[in-house]
């Protein structure tokens, strides 16, 4: 397996990355929002609300 920063060769230790440092700068890309989960909610939270309660309920 390679590393998804630099593509070496990884370190059990720091597994899936080779070093610290990768590790370091791949949760700083997290931080950054480099990397994002695709989303279908509305930006505003209004119309998100607004979406929800206008979804039909389900019996329990």
């Amino acid at each position: 397996m390679a590393c998804p920063i630099c593509k070496k060769a990884t370190d059990p230790h720091y597994r899936p990355f080779c070093s610290k440092r990768c590790a370091d700068v791949d949760l700083g890309k997290w931080f950054s929002g480099d990397y994002a989960v695709p989303s279908t909610d509305p930006e505003d939270i209004e119309e998100a609300i607004e979406a929800i309660s206008q979804e039909p309920q389900k019996p329990h």
